[in-house]
């Protein structure tokens, strides 16, 4: 028996090996976040940025790795 294919959308924030601009949707205990690619929601860790909802943050292998446009509120 095989297991799913977890990523089965065109672009998986997981399995890519490219970092992807996301926009921060919503902001989850324990330093993570949902975001949106242009591939409907995900959950990333955003424990190496300071990320706002709003914010477009550079994301690889669900990791926030930089603030790439601040547009989220204080």
């Amino acid at each position: 028996m095989t297991e799913p294919d977890p990523c089965s959308d065109e672009f998986c924030l997981t399995c890519a090996d490219a970092a992807v601009p996301a926009r921060v949707t919503a902001l989850r205990p324990g330093g993570l976040a949902l975001v949106d690619a242009g591939g409907g929601s995900e959950e990333i860790s955003i424990a190496l940025v300071s990320a706002r909802v709003g914010d477009v943050v550079l994301v690889h292998a669900k990791e926030a790795l930089a603030v790439l446009e601040r547009t989220g509120m204080p």
